[in-house]
């Protein structure tokens, strides 16, 4: 009854759509649930693993959905980074684990580490978008969430709008490790918030590969085609 009297005062909208969601939904109505453009698991053309083919030798890399600007899925990026809602990251954390049960090599991973943000850059945000995806990723999975073991020590200007090049360059030797002995001989999936040249996770695999007998894996909330 309260919530109902509230809901009038503060209706509960999907965030993807706009929509009024029902009781039962939460963040994003079902429609946008069930029909947001997502990339297929186990896809025989994973462009995701294509973009990085003769860079940086990875276990598997997946994406949870495509980007398309104006899209459904660009407003729930930007609701994550912008304003504030970092229990959606955590959501869709969990969404795309429940997907990855299915894969044995993910679910058998040693850790998960967030792609890091420089202390200054996390704490104008309030928290690192990334790390909170992993977070939900690691409660269904049940694979520990590290963030100690792989530091960003330079603050850089946001890759938006930048050439593929431009990119490259804006994140090289921007990362650092704090720690080895932990990850030797592990499997880690890398985790980050959107994929689009893959610069960046690029730059922390040149990184995490100087580690002796290390396995990569690659996970986003979503891939954007250039």
């Amino acid at each position: 009854m309260l919530n109902d009297f509230l809901a009038l005062f503060y209706p509960r909208n999907c965030i993807a759509c706009g929509n009024s969601l029902y009781k039962h939904e939460d963040e994003v109505c079902n429609d946008c649930y069930l029909n947001m453009p997502k990339l297929p698991l186990l896809s025989a053309k994973n462009p995701v693993e294509q973009i990085f083919y003769g860079r940086v030798q990875l276990v598997c890399a997946y994406s949870f959905y495509i980007f398309q600007k104006k899209g459904r899925v660009q407003k729930l990026l930007h609701a994550i980074k912008y304003k504030g809602n970092k229990e959606l990251a955590v959501l869709l954390g969990k969404w795309f684990a429940n997907d990855l049960l299915q894969h044995e090599l993910i679910k058998n991973a040693d850790y998960i580490i967030p792609v890091p943000l420089h202390d200054k850059k996390k704490k104008m945000r309030g928290y690192n978008q990334s790390e909170e995806f992993a977070k939900g990723i690691a409660q269904v999975l049940d694979v520990p969430c590290a963030n100690t073991f792989l530091l960003r020590r330079e603050f850089t200007t946001t890759q938006t709008k930048k050439s593929k090049y431009e990119r490259w360059e804006n994140v090289e030797d921007v990362f650092e490790l704090s720690q080895t002995h932990e990850l030797s001989e592990k499997h880690i999936i890398l985790v980050d918030d959107v994929i689009t040249t893959g610069a960046t996770i690029e730059a922390c695999c040149r990184v995490l590969n100087t580690i002796d007998g290390i396995k990569i894996s690659v996970l986003s909330i979503a891939f954007a085609e250039r």
